[in-house]
Formats: structure tokens, C-alpha cells, sequence
């Protein structure tokens, strides 16, 4: 591992944040600043990552099934998790990997429950129902504002992209305020920064949190 970091058991590192945060682009690069410190690292997405995660994925981003209810979602999301947890993360954990995940338990807690009226404690029984007890070493937060996230997108908006602004204002502000409650766990990055320097100061985090 450059820099002197070692891993020495299985870690699991999730990057979260509003809409066109830059998670994926920061994730890639974190996953190839770790393998190239010899670390076997396995990168993962939600909604997805697995057979019949990717089949509900497409359910819950088509546009067509705007009339979803906040409960059906968070269940849909919740049964991709648990697909992934058993199937992909917690093996890799057992060996030893390094996991990186896009998006994970906090995504439901603060689009389910924070923007979408849902209990967290409800959201978190849920959790561990279904997935069990795997938790992530660490949750970075990139923080953009919602417009400037939205305004980075691409292609045309999925269903979860395409709520208002609103939703996606009290998204952004329901991470600072998980990342607020338990600091031990979370960091929060300016997304907004060129991305080199967003790549960087999660390299920090990480290697600081993580590493040593």
C-alpha cells in the first residue's frame, strides 16, 4: 500500500451523497489507488451489483413507475441490499477485501427517511432483518449542492433523479445531518471541487480513518 497503509482484514468504505456528487468517478479512483497498494478490492453499486439486484434496479429508476410509493421503494431497495450483502459483501469481507461501495444503507435512511417522510429507526430494523450486522468502516459523504449535482447530469433523469428540487435540497441536508450525528463513522467531502482534489481528500479520509 503506498503512503505506508495497510489493511489487514476486510474493510468496507461507502461512498454517498446527493445526485451528481461524483461518487462513481471518485469511487474508480479510489479503487485504483488501492489495488495499486496490492489491496484485492471489490467495487460495488445500489441500486445493483448482483443478478437480481440489477433487475430491481431497473424497476426503481424507470420513469414509467412514478406512482411508487415511498414504502414499495424502500422495500425494493432493501431486497437488492440483502442480495448484496449475502452474495457479494460479506464474502468479500470474509476474505479479507477491501469493499467500495456506491451508495448503501444511508442512501435509504436519508432519500426513505429524511427527504421521504419514513422512520430511520424503521429503516434500520429493517436493515438488520434483512441484512444482518455488516456495517461500513466508513461512509464518505460528497457534498454538493442540488443544483449544481442535477446540473452535472449527463442523460436524461431517472425517476429518482426527477423528484424536485426540494426533495433533493433535504437529500443534501439529511447527509450533513447523519454525517453530524456520528463523525466516528462519517466524512464529509466537498464535491463540488475539481475532481482531483475531491480524489485526494478522500484518499485522506480514507488512509487516515482506514489505513492506519
Amino acid at each position: 500500500m503506498d503512503d505506508g497503509g495497510t489493511v489487514n482484514r476486510g474493510k468496507f468504505i461507502v461512498l454517498e451523497g446527493p445526485e451528481g456528487s461524483g461518487k462513481t468517478t471518485q469511487l474508480a479512483r479510489l479503487a485504483q489507488r488501492l489495488g495499486d497498494g496490492s489491496c484485492v478490492v471489490k467495487v460495488v453499486r445500489e441500486p445493483g451489483g448482483t443478478t437480481i439486484g440489477e433487475q430491481i434496479r431497473k424497476v426503481l429508476l424507470d420513469k414509467e413507475n412514478g406512482g411508487m410509493t415511498v414504502g414499495t421503494e424502500l422495500m425494493l431497495y432493501m431486497a437488492c441490499r440483502a442480495q448484496l450483502v449475502h452474495e457479494v459483501i460479506r464474502p468479500a469481507l470474509d476474505q479479507g477485501h477491501v469493499v467500495l461501495a456506491d451508495r448503501f444503507l444511508a442512501s435509504s435512511i436519508v432519500y426513505q427517511g429524511i427527504a421521504g417522510g419514513m422512520e430511520a429507526r424503521k429503516i434500520e430494523e429493517l436493515y438488520r432483518a434483512t441484512c444482518g450486522e455488516v456495517t461500513p468502516d466508513l461512509v464518505i459523504v460528497l457534498d454538493v449542492p442540488a443544483e449544481t449535482g442535477l446540473s452535472r447530469v449527463r442523460r436524461s433523469l431517472d425517476r429518482m433523479e426527477s423528484k424536485p428540487i426540494a426533495f433533493h435540497r433535504r437529500v443534501r441536508e439529511g447527509y450533513l445531518t447523519l454525517a453530524t450525528s456520528d463523525p466516528g463513522r462519517y466524512a464529509v467531502v466537498d464535491g463540488s471541487r475539481d475532481p482531483d482534489a475531491v480524489a485526494e481528500s478522500v484518499w485522506q479520509e480514507v488512509k487516515r480513518r482506514v489505513l492506519s
